[in-house]
C-alpha cells in the first residue's frame, strides 16, 4: 500500500527498486488478467475461465479505444465550434481596440502584448485541432491491442497538447465571449 504520491518519480524509482508491477497506462495493464499465474489462480478457485478472461480482455481494449475516440472527437468539436470562434471574436476584439488606439496616436504597448499573446495561442489551438483530427483519422487493422497502443501514443498526447492551449485561452478570452463553462464556474458554481 503507498500512501502516497503514486505517480510521483519517487514512487516509480521505489517501485522498480521492490521489484513491483508498475504499469503506467490502463493498456499496459490490461494484458495482465491473461498472464499464467492470473489465469491459473481464476481457473483452480473457479472464478472465471481462460476464455472468459480473454474475453474481458478484449472488452477493455474495446471500450478504451471507444472511449478515446469519442473523446478526442469531441475535443475537435468543441475546439472548432466554441473555442476557436470565441477566441477569434476576441482577437478581432483587440485587433480593434489596438488599431484605435493607434489612430488616436497612443501607444497600446500592453494591449499589443495581449493580442500578441491571444493570437499565439489561437494559432496553437488551431493547430493543435487540426493535428488531433489528423491522429484521430486512422485504421486500427482489427487489432484491439495496436489500435489502443496507437490511442495510448499518438492521441493521448495530442489531446493534452490541445487541451493545455485551449485551458490558456480559457484564461484570457472574456467571460461574456467565453461558450463553454469555466472550470472556475463548475467547482465553484457561480
Amino acid at each position: 500500500i503507498v500512501n502516497g504520491n503514486n505517480y510521483s518519480d519517487d514512487w516509480q524509482k521505489d517501485a522498480a527498486k521492490r521489484g513491483l508491477l508498475n504499469h503506467r497506462t490502463s493498456v499496459d495493464a490490461f494484458g495482465e488478467i491473461l498472464g499464467k499465474d492470473t489465469v491459473a489462480a481464476f481457473e483452480t478457485y473457479g472464478v472465471l475461465k481462460d476464455r472468459e478472461l480473454r474475453a474481458r480482455y478484449e472488452v477493455a481494449l474495446e471500450q478504451y479505444n471507444k472511449s478515446l475516440n469519442i473523446e478526442g472527437q469531441l475535443m475537435v468539436l468543441m475546439g472548432n465550434r466554441y473555442i476557436l470562434p470565441a477566441a477569434y471574436r476576441y482577437l478581432g476584439q483587440l485587433a480593434e481596440s489596438v488599431a484605435a488606439l493607434k489612430a488616436a496616436g497612443a501607444t497600446a504597448k500592453e494591449l499589443r502584448k495581449v493580442l500578441d499573446k491571444v493570437g499565439k495561442l489561437v494559432d496553437e489551438t488551431k493547430r493543435a485541432v487540426d493535428h488531433l483530427q489528423n491522429v484521430l483519422d486512422h485504421e486500427s487493422n482489427g487489432d484491439a491491442l495496436k489500435h489502443a497502443k496507437y490511442f495510448r501514443d499518438k492521441v493521448v498526447p495530442a489531446m493534452l497538447v490541445l487541451r493545455e492551449s485551449a485551458d490558456a485561452l480559457e484564461t484570457l478570452v472574456p467571460q461574456d465571449l467565453w461558450p463553454l463553462p469555466t472550470y472556475r464556474e463548475m467547482l465553484f458554481i457561480k
